[in-house]
């Protein structure tokens, strides 16, 4: 279908069955040692219990109805009752024991899992979208689950069925389980055809399923976009090709498995065929009992039901080992940078800031900053300027170690970044980004994230100082007023005072502004400039604007000219220069200053 090659897509990985894949698994198993033994010894509990019956039904038939015994008769019904008794006992233990380890399994897992994810730098996140995390941590670990809590344990006990009835079967006659083994190649040859297009039919379903998912996270995410500009006929006409490819591989996988178990019936029905024409003609002759084909009759029924299993089973190893690979791989990714071992305290952080030499790119060698040097005083407000794509937020996301530097160093109070403890570092650094994320939850949670050091009294101070309070009283609720997913409700304006009492309440000693105040109204933007001067008191602070308005009173301006800094000053200085950060001023006020002649950069 047109367009679909765009979409991230699942890598489909792996094969039905990897030793090294299920060892990692089993890892998990580890900690539940005692009921994983406990378990597999009430499966084969369960299968000696199950397969014994057939063996008494042939004995109450041979020593009892055959020779009028009524009383070895209830003897045996007896035993069956009190058998079927303790196997339903010793199935239900067995089958909540091995569902209990397999979610405890799977909750190890996914914890596992989404602490990586926070560990993992963000250089990570620009390459995977959404979609295709969200799978690892939801449907991938959900795949495991049933595997853990269902799949290995019933193909164990499945085997266990299978070797079992055999051994019982050649104890019984020879003969007659050599004739019933008849048709075993056309099912093993049965068998492995299915699961090759079982396979292939797997593969596509999962294919299909990582498109849907890629599109709708996508989609869902971008609908203001799709909604403006008119493309929901358009988006919906992809969906449904891609919705299609889906429903057609379901149901080619549903094709085989309509041939496949009909082809199990049949051969079960041959076997059994078998059974009434070779143990008949031995009954006649008086070399079988009824007693032997009634057992046999039972034990072929129970014989094709786990080979039925199996195939379904087989799905579901399928399923685990692609999950298993793509979550291992998602393991075994490191993060661009670690904190080293070594790695020095980060206290009492005065806030001195110093670029040397700084080379950066997100790909080889297509530097967006290129030896940058600078410095900035504690205490000090640097605003820094520059047209879009000049490297201001790449050079935030290096100072805040969201991103790892190729050349150069950084250092902050003297001490270097890549010395020092990554989390330390960022609590002593406040940001306030252009775009605000706000969490699901309430007002409080928003401005504190749950931190148990911000007191409520801590809070409020905060919500006063930035002018977000007459805001939050007008709320039901207040402070515990609803937050809806990413703040909808909220104004832009509103939802960027709150990231300032976020950050005032945090008191971190460097305070950065990215384009903090480019997308509110002039209303809002005064009391933002209020509460940005009681928000930087005391504190090294960068702001990074488009608006020159908001970085004329800084104490210093850098001016970032295609990844350099190419001018520093004053605004006064910069402008009586008449360079770079000059033509971007007259750009600005073109219409206040018509007759203004706009120099070449």
């Amino acid at each position: 279908m047109t367009g679909v090659s765009g979409f991230h897509e699942d890598e489909v990985l792996g094969k039905a069955y990897d030793a090294r894949l299920l060892g990692r698994l089993l890892h998990y198993l580890k900690p539940y040692r005692a009921a994983v033994v406990l378990g597999v010894v009430l499966l084969l509990t369960s299968t000696f219990l199950t397969l014994s019956i057939p063996y008494l039904v042939k004995e109450a038939i041979d020593t009892g109805i055959a020779r009028g015994d009524a009383g070895r008769l209830r003897l045996l019904m007896g035993w069956v009752v009190i058998v079927l008794l303790t196997d339903f006992g010793v199935r239900y233990a067995q089958t909540y024991l091995v569902q209990w380890m397999g979610q405890q399994a799977v909750f190890d897992l996914r914890q596992e899992v989404f602490a990586h994810l926070q560990k993992l730098s963000l250089s990570f996140y620009d390459k995977n979208p959404v979609g295709r995390l969200l799978t690892r941590v939801t449907s991938d670990v959900s795949v495991l689950g049933e595997l853990f809590s269902s799949g290995v344990v019933a193909i164990f006990g499945d085997l266990f069925t299978l070797v079992g009835i055999v051994v019982y079967m050649l104890y019984l006659d020879v003969k007659l389980s050599l004739i019933t083994f008849i048709v075993l190649p056309l099912l093993i040859y049965a068998t492995m055809i299915f699961r090759k297009k079982a396979r292939e039919s797997y593969r596509q379903v999962r294919r299909g399923i990582a498109r849907i998912n890629a599109y709708l996270s996508e989609h869902i995410g971008g609908m203001t976009v799709v909604k403006l500009f008119g493309q929901e006929a358009r988006s919906q006409v992809r969906f449904e090709g891609l919705s299609a490819e889906l429903r057609d591989a379901h149901l080619k996988s549903v094709l085989y498995h309509a041939v496949f178990f009909p082809v199990v019936e049949i051969l079960g029905a041959v076997s059994l065929a078998l059974i009434i024409w070779y143990g008949g003609a031995g009954v006649l002759a008086g070399v079988l009992t009824f007693g032997t084909i009634a057992a046999f009759v039972q034990y072929v029924d129970r014989f094709y039901q786990p080979i039925r299993d199996l195939a379904e089973k087989y799905n579901v190893l399928q399923s685990a080992m692609a999950s298993s690979e793509r979550i291992f791989k998602l393991l075994d990714t490191r993060p661009e940078f670690e904190s080293p071992a070594n790695a020095g305290k980060v206290e009492n952080v005065k806030g001195e800031i110093r670029f040397e030499n700084v080379w950066f790119a997100y790909r080889p060698e297509e530097w967006v900053l290129k030896d940058v040097s600078f410095t900035i005083k504690p205490g000090e407000k640097v605003a820094i300027v520059g047209a879009t794509g000049a490297g201001k937020t790449s050079l935030v996301g290096l100072l805040t170690r969201f991103y790892g530097y190729q050349k150069g160093s950084i250092y902050v109070d003297g001490v270097e970044l890549k010395q020092m403890d990554v989390q330390a570092l960022r609590r002593h650094i406040g940001l306030v980004l252009q775009d605000v994320f706000l969490f699901s939850g309430d007002i409080s949670y928003n401005i504190r994230l749950g931190s148990d050091s911000i007191s409520d009294e801590r809070m409020k101070e905060a919500a006063r100082r930035v002018n977000l309070e007459p805001f939050i009283q007008r709320l039901p609720g207040r402070y515990r007023a609803v937050v809806e997913e990413r703040g909808a409700t909220f104004s832009v304006g509103q939802k960027q005072l709150l990231s300032f009492a976020r950050a005032l309440a945090f008191d971190p000693k460097i305070l950065i502004l990215d384009e903090a105040t480019s997308s509110v109204d002039t209303e809002t933007e005064l009391l933002i400039r209020d509460a940005l001067e009681k928000l930087m008191a005391g504190r090294t602070a960068i702001v990074i604007a488009h608006r020159l308005s908001t970085v004329e009173k800084s104490d210093r301006i850098l001016v970032l000219h295609k990844g350099e800094v190419r001018e520093a000053g004053t605004h006064a200085e910069l402008l009586a220069k008449k360079g770079i950060y000059h033509r971007l001023y007259l750009l600005q006020y073109k219409n206040v200053l018509p007759s203004a002649k706009i120099p070449a950069a």
